[in-house]
């Protein structure tokens, strides 16, 4: 019999409506040369908000990951919420799979919003592309949150043991799925207390709808990210970083954090919330919530303009 229902289609369409009930509206623009991007802006910018951008990690698209931060932040923020490339409604034709080509496509994106002056938050992955974005545009970023973001890892770190995983190949199948015996794998090791595993065809469906398109390209992505890695390479951002890590994170385990610090020095301040794994934005959304408050709001003016103009020619969905 042919499948009639999806629950994660439905759950979609939930998150979906409730970005919209939340001022946000779906917009999609061709930046060119073979490059789509997929986007959640505000349906009304305000001049005297400042700007956040928030970045999504691997996994379903960015409503899955930031619906919970959205109400607390809409106030104070003009919130942009962009799909990453093979995530959601972003690709590219292009074969450049490196973090600093997502930002490139990022700023690109916000020049079309004529948003010229921002603040970023990325989880995980996110994370990598908004280091890249704050390393390569200096003049136009403000405050960095990183959320469990191991952007100092190096490749000797997966031989020398740091990581839970033993190869690339190991890890690309726990972060990209395609069982539900896989699924519950990831969650064991994103979460420090898993929550209670779902029935197998509710993770089958997850799958199809979730982690099977752009799974290649996915794939790629997760090796340009270790290949050649080294900290001697990395730059060193000069904006105010919060860093956000879970004190138990098996996929970028918390030493990557203290490392990070170092690098950073002074600029840098780093957070470990205890008893949490990596997916802290669904498994300590408070607390996590209560460290973005303190750090990109509690020191913001009365008003901030935001240098936004109007004329965008975008395509809303």
């Amino acid at each position: 019999m042919a499948k009639c229902f999806s629950f994660t289609a439905s759950r979609d369409s939930c998150y979906r409506y409730s970005f919209i009930r939340k001022g946000l509206k779906s917009c999609t623009t061709d930046l060119g040369d073979g490059t789509i991007m997929h986007c959640w802006v505000p349906k009304s910018h305000s001049p005297t908000k400042p700007s956040l951008v928030l970045i999504h990690g691997f996994g379903a698209n960015a409503m899955w990951q930031f619906n919970d931060f959205i109400p607390p932040l809409k106030s104070k923020f003009n919130i942009y919420v962009p799909d990453l490339l093979f995530f959601g409604d972003s690709y590219t034709t292009r074969p450049d799979r490196s973090e600093a080509f997502q930002a490139q496509c990022v700023m690109a994106l916000m020049d079309r919003f004529n948003v010229r002056r921002m603040d970023l938050m990325g989880l995980s992955y996110g994370g990598f592309v908004s280091y890249s974005m704050a390393a390569q545009f200096k003049d136009r970023i403000g405050r960095v949150v990183l959320g469990c973001a191991g952007v100092c890892l190096e490749e000797k770190d997966l031989d020398e043991g740091l990581f839970k995983v033993k190869s690339v190949d190991e890890a690309v199948d726990i972060l990209l799925p395609q069982s539900p015996d896989k699924v519950r794998e990831l969650m064991r090791i994103a979460f420090y207390k898993p929550p209670p595993s779902a029935p197998s065809c509710f993770l089958s469906d997850f799958i199809e709808v979730m982690c099977t398109e752009y799974r290649e390209e996915k794939r790629d992505l997760i090796y340009a990210l270790h290949k050649d890695r080294k900290l001697s390479n990395l730059p060193k951002i000069t904006q105010p970083t919060l860093m956000i890590w879970g004190e138990y994170d098996q996929v970028f385990p918390v030493e990557l954090g203290y490392r990070l610090k170092r690098h950073l020095g002074e600029n840098a301040e780093l957070v470990i919330i205890k008893n949490a794994g990596h997916a802290l934005n669904a498994e300590r959304v408070t607390e996590t919530y209560k460290h973005l408050k303190s750090f990109l709001i509690d020191t913001l003016p009365r008003q901030q303009p935001n240098h936004h103009t109007n004329g965008v020619d975008v395509k809303a969905d």
